[in-house]
Order: structure tokens, then C-alpha cells, then sequence
């Protein structure tokens, strides 16, 4: 009932002009103006066809509601405003010309000219209205698809944020974790080896087999996360360069530590943490495929644009290992590929630049430059 009342309101309005204006005696007069009436409860089907029945009613009728509802229905409904304005020519001049024609007087100018600006604002009304109306439904449908939009757009950067997160989790689960468990297989290596105690011996193989199975099921890990997104930012707690040292020191390997810096300049948390990520991955690096190799770590500061691409004031990381001992035990730990490649785009992210390449002696070096600024 509430949904039929704004298409029986207007038409009880018209039926209530043609009384008014009619009276209750039946003739032509009324019936073309109840007939306008009627044809309303059409209009939102059939607009234009609705007015031209309902022009009748104003010039036999001199009823005024139904047609002016009727090029309401066709402004506020029909696309574009040429026919809204023909149509509205076609009241104006049924308004303003007399029924019968022959009662058309044009002596007095004056009234003339008040029947004239009557009919072409009876006219003009409804089209105002019903263009108004029709661009601000137009208006709120284009909000309603721009709320849309954004939605969508939310949607898709939590998205872009959720894989992007997967992806700086997969860099330091990398970083953090393939260190560890592969100086713990080394460890368990060394015991296994020098320990006299059968159960010992066997303890450390147990403790051996688990850290290669977990480096399996990391490097599978950190490979689906990387496919995930593109690393922007780091996560935190995160070590600085003063943290090289002890790292260094639980490597267990035969690491030459230089650090010719100046202390006192001061540098970006980012760059340092690319600093230690750098030398972290590439000690692992060295002792699952070059292990007993001496290594040598050297830090320091550039001194200006050169062959290694590093700007004046730029931190310089090296890391070069000779080749393998052949005497020494493999720890056979897995490699997924992945740490030369997160290491690459940490330091592009930084502005900075990353290679890694094998020497003519069969060992290997890591060269990472970083902007000052970072």
C-alpha cells in the first residue's frame, strides 16, 4: 500500500482538479479532463504517449494537474532535454490558446502577455522540476558507484598490504631463521663427530636430520610467501651494525671482521639492518656451500663514485669466501634460491646496489653499496 501511493497521489490530485474545475455535471469537458486523470496511473510506462492523452484535458478541460504531472513523468524519466522542451511547447500552447479558437482575443496586449508568461511557466515548472530531479538520481547513482569503487579499492589495498606483510615475513624468516637452524646443523654436525657417546652420536644425527628438514619446509615456506608481494619495509626488533660482531662471533667459522667506518656518522635504521641482513645471509651462504673456507667480512666507508657503483658517503659491505675445504664435513643444508634475491631487492629498495659473482680461486663474493640516506 505505501509503495502505491506515489503513483495514486497525483492521480487523485487530477480527479480532484477536473471536479473542481468542471463541476459535477457530466459533458465533454469532464470526461476529457478524468480521462487525463486516468492516464496517469500509466505514466511511468508509457510518459510521452500519457501527455499527449492528458493535453486534452488542459485545453478542453482547462485542467492543469494531470499534464503537468505527466511532462513531470517524461522530464524525470526520458533521457536527454530536446524532447522534454518540445513537449513543454505543446502545453504552453494548449495552455494559452482558447477552446473554443474562436474565443482567442488579441486586442489586449496586456492580458495577452499574462496569459502568454502564465502558459510558459505552467510549461516551464514541471520541466525544471523533473530535469532537477532526474540529475540528482543520476547524481546519487554516481556516488553510489563511486562508494562502490572505493570499497573495491579498500579491498584491494588491505589485499596488496596482507601480501606485501607475506612478503617482508618470508625476508626475515629467511634472514633470521636459515641462519640459525644451519649453525645449529653445524653445531650438531661438530658433535657428532668429536663426541665418543653412541647416544650422544645419535642425538646430534637426530638433531642434524631435523634442522635440514626444517630448512626443506622454510625454504617451501618462504617461497609461497614470496610469490604473495613485493617487499617496502622492514619489520621490528631489527639489528644494527654493532650487532656484526657477536653475529659473527656465533657463526662458527673462520671469519677476519673489519670494520673501518667512522662512528660518528650517522645512518638510516634501514641501511643498517640491509647491512647485517647482507653479511647474515652470506656467512649462511658459506657454510652450506663452501664450508671450512675462511672468510673475510670488510665494512667501511665509500669514498666516492667507483667501479662498485657506490655514491660519496656511502657504506660498503663485502663478504668473500675462499673455496671450499676439502677435508671439511658438508653440513648438507638445502638452498632455496632465494637469499641472493631478497638481499638484491632490499638494497635496490635503498637505493643502493647488490652483486654477487665467484672468484677465479673458486670462492665467492658478495658486494653490497648503500646510500648514506637510504
Amino acid at each position: 500500500m505505501t509503495a502505491a501511493l506515489p503513483l495514486l497521489v497525483p492521480v487523485l490530485l487530477a480527479v480532484a482538479d477536473a471536479l473542481l474545475v468542471n463541476g459535477p455535471g457530466i459533458g465533454v469537458d469532464l470526461g476529457v479532463s478524468l480521462l487525463a486523470a486516468a492516464a496517469l496511473l500509466l505514466r511511468r510506462r508509457f510518459p510521452v504517449a500519457v501527455f499527449l492523452v492528458t493535453l486534452p484535458g488542459i485545453y478542453i478541460g482547462y485542467v492543469w494537474f494531470a499534464p503537468m504531472i505527466a511532462l513531470y513523468t517524461v522530464a524525470s524519466r526520458r533521457p536527454g532535454r530536446r524532447l522534454p522542451i518540445v513537449l513543454a511547447v505543446l502545453l504552453a500552447a494548449a495552455h494559452f490558446v482558447p477552446y473554443p479558437l474562436s474565443d482567442l482575443v488579441l486586442s489586449d496586449r496586456r492580458e495577452v502577455a499574462l496569459q502568454l508568461l502564465d502558459a510558459c511557466v505552467t510549461a516551464a515548472t514541471p520541466v525544471a522540476i523533473g530535469l532537477l530531479t532526474r540529475t540528482r538520481r543520476e547524481l546519487a547513482a554516481r556516488l553510489d558507484e563511486l562508494t562502490r569503487s572505493r570499497a573495491r579499492e579498500d579491498r584491494l589495498l588491505s589485499e596488496q598490504v596482507l601480501a606485501t606483510e607475506r612478503a617482508r615475513l618470508a625476508r626475515e624468516m629467511h634472514d633470521v631463521v636459515a641462519h640459525q637452524v644451519s649453525l645449529i646443523s653445524l653445531q650438531a654436525g661438530a658433535l657428532q663427530i668429536a663426541t665418543p657417546d653412541a647416544q650422544a652420536r645419535e642425538g646430534a644425527g637426530k638433531i642434524r636430520e631435523l634442522s635440514v628438514r626444517t630448512l626443506e619446509e622454510l625454504r617451501h615456506m618462504v617461497g609461497i610467501l614470496r610469490k604473495a608481494g613485493a617487499d617496502t619495509e622492514e619489520l621490528s626488533p631489527q639489528p644494527r651494525l654493532a650487532d656484526l660482531p657477536k653475529m659473527i662471533e656465533l657463526s662458527a667459522l673462520d671469519v677476519t671482521y673489519e670494520n673501518t667506518c667512522d662512528p660518528a656518522v650517522e645512518r638510516p635504521e634501514a641501511v643498517q639492518r640491509a647491512a647485517f641482513r647482507t653479511v647474515q645471509e652470506a656467512l649462511t651462504n658459506a657454510r652450506k656451500h663452501a664450508p671450512g673456507a675462511r672468510v673475510r667480512v670488510t665494512v667501511a666507508d665509500g669514498g666516492g663514485t667507483g667501479a662498485d657503483g657506490a655514491a660519496a658517503g656511502a657504506l660498503l659491505v663485502e663478504i668473500r669466501n675462499g673455496p671450499a675445504d676439502a677435508a671439511a664435513d658438508a653440513p648438507g643444508l638445502p638452498g632455496g634460491g632465494h637469499g641472493l634475491v631478497g638481499l638484491r631487492e632490499r638494497a635496490q629498495s635503498l637505493g643502493g646496489t647488490l652483486e654477487a659473482h665467484g672468484t677465479r680461486d673458486g670462492g665467492f663474493v658478495v658486494r653490497a653499496g648503500f646510500p648514506r640516506a637510504g
